[in-house]
């Protein structure tokens, strides 16, 4: 494995894997076999509005706001617990996979319309996309316990919504949502102070109250409860810095990337991109652009980026190129090459108490 300039990553090459990957309805599933759910469409229509493909990025907010549930949320496939095929090397969908309305997933939607828009240079979709946003955050909201921290899922018929279990990552992954949110709705001169204060919220029981979250399965072997309170805003400036650097020798393998889960020898494109999001956010820029150069040995010509790459047997692992983990890709080069209008969205945060009424403080720039 030779590594290239982080400067030669192929953005043409990702952003052609995710429209060979679109289906007709617009819809961009995960890899040729399927599976799909919204917050992986969005992160795919991100990293194509940032390329400049704006007809497949049309089509992929049609489909989104086409398969929004009339409550708000989206029925999305849990990849989680999808197999792999006889020679483990292929995602292989059951028929009927599971499903679940995630709360993160649906809070997405406001990041991908925001981003979507600054990309393209398209104010128009803010105002055509701005209901389902609304719906979606509203029914975001509906699932907050009283502690502050979003519950995972849709509880079941009947169940209580504290017995359903809340997940540190996706939190903070709401925690930028409702700021995308809020930005949205400053566009369109409206207010929102329920959205700012369901993010406040947020924020507070990511930060004091840490045993709301992961209840159910210790969770913290995963790279993404590491780095993303850093990566969406909830840590910042030294405070994040120091996070990150108190967990980097348990997840990132110097020259290879980040390790999608602590002890595994596998280390992924997307973690390893999202990480160096993370890192710009707290102006760790060169650490990001040596992250960004460990993607190069995962470049495939005609199918833009290997998932991972399983190093004690030293060989692609699985044989995927997600169009997902194109996205994450171009999103941590545009974040860091300036590729796009708005290419700082994902790297600047709004602080916690930024909305109040009308007025609304400047993000918060990333340390220096």
């Amino acid at each position: 494995m030779t590594h290239r300039s982080s400067a030669s990553l192929d953005i043409r090459a990702c952003a052609d894997r995710i429209e060979f990957l679109q289906r007709r309805d617009g819809s961009i599933p995960w890899v040729e076999a399927g599976v799909w759910d919204p917050w992986n469409h969005g992160e795919s229509a991100m990293g194509l509005a940032v390329a400049g493909r704006a007809e497949a990025v049309h089509a992929a907010l049609d489909a989104l706001e086409d398969r929004q549930l009339a409550d708000g949320s989206w029925e999305g496939e849990l990849g989680a617990g999808i197999p792999m095929d006889a020679t483990g090397e292929r995602i292989a969908p059951p028929e009927k996979p599971a499903t679940a309305r995630d709360t993160n997933f649906t809070g997405y939607a406001a990041v991908t319309v925001l981003r979507c828009a600054l990309a393209l240079d398209e104010p128009r979709l803010i105002a055509r996309h701005a209901g389902m946003v609304t719906r979606a955050l509203d029914w975001v909201m509906a699932h907050q316990s009283e502690h502050g921290d979003v519950v995972w899922r849709a509880p079941d018929p009947g169940q209580a919504l504290e017995s359903v279990d809340a997940l540190r990552a996706g939190n903070a992954s709401l925690f930028k949502s409702f700021e995308c949110g809020l930005r949205l709705a400053d566009a369109l001169d409206r207010t929102r102070p329920d959205w700012a204060q369901a993010r406040r919220r947020i924020g507070e029981a990511l930060t004091a109250r840490p045993e709301r979250f992961d209840r159910e399965i210790d969770r913290s072997c995963y790279a993404m409860d590491w780095y993303y309170p850093v990566l969406t805003g909830v840590i910042t400036g030294r405070e994040g810095r120091a996070h990150l650097e108190a967990g980097w020798t348990r997840f990132v393998v110097e020259d290879l990337g980040c390790r999608c889960v602590s002890g595994e020898p596998w280390v992924t494109a997307a973690e390893t991109a999202e990480l160096a999001l993370a890192c710009l956010s707290v102006g760790k820029t060169e650490t990001a652009r040596a992250l960004i150069s460990d993607l190069a040995p995962l470049f495939c010509p005609q199918s833009g980026y290997w998932m991972g790459w399983q190093y004690e047997i030293g060989a692609v692992w699985p044989k995927e190129a997600p169009s997902w983990t194109a996205g994450a890709i171009i999103l941590a080069a545009d974040a860091l090459f300036g590729l796009s209008q708005g290419s700082d969205l994902l790297i600047r945060h709004a602080r916690a108490d930024a909305w109040t009424g009308r007025v609304r403080a400047g993000a918060e720039p990333p340390a220096s």
